[in-house]
């Protein structure tokens, strides 16, 4: 049986950030379960409007991107569950699994001092107390206990990965206007 979703056609902001997917439905009146790509899915609780893609793989339900009003969001055992505008049954709901969930950067709630999205840090420069140059953040690894940053770098013509624990111990700053983290760390660690 298929399912015609009439969604909202949308052009997926420039800010936009993929934050998570939707795995499957949940109950009969239109929810479904989300699957966050972070551990701590502020951005999902946060917005109200999430914009959507078909999954990659998979049966393609809609096409382009399209705009899902939030109704309500919230957690439910170890997962998201969500209901959105238009979405009113299972089928609904089911057709929307594997899409992947966008939501613009300007809509994730204010980080704390001395807290940081991901998002922000990829990308930026890391250097040390001496100003020597160590590398670019490509990644975040969450390692249980504490995050690591993953950083590119060169090595004798070579590209090598270097990784520093994101802990106060060895990062001294991080300055997002002027894209650089200064550390505590040296080239030979």
């Amino acid at each position: 049986m298929s399912t015609e979703l009439n969604l909202e056609p949308a052009q997926l902001p420039a800010d936009a950030i993929e934050v998570g997917r939707i795995a499957d439905a949940w109950g009969v009146k239109g929810w479904f379960k989300v699957l966050s790509h972070n551990a701590a899915p502020e951005a999902l609780f946060a917005a109200k409007r999430w914009y959507v893609q078909p999954s990659e793989k998979g049966a393609r339900t809609f096409s382009g991107t399209a705009l899902l009003e939030i109704r309500q969001v919230r957690p439910h055992s170890d997962t998201i569950v969500a209901w959105a505008q238009g979405i009113d049954d299972r089928n609904a709901a089911e057709a929307l699994r594997g899409a992947r969930i966008f939501v613009p950067r300007a809509d994730f709630p204010k980080a704390e001092a001395d807290e940081y999205y991901w998002v922000d840090l990829i990308g930026l420069e890391v250097v040390n107390r001496e100003g020597v140059a160590l590398g670019q953040v490509r990644d975040l690894m969450s390692t249980g206990p504490q995050t690591v940053l993953v950083l590119a770098h060169e090595q004798d013509g070579k590209p090598v990965e270097r990784m520093i624990p994101f802990v106060s111990a060895f990062v001294d700053k991080v300055e997002l206007p002027e894209r650089r983290i200064t550390v505590d760390w040296q080239p030979d660690y």
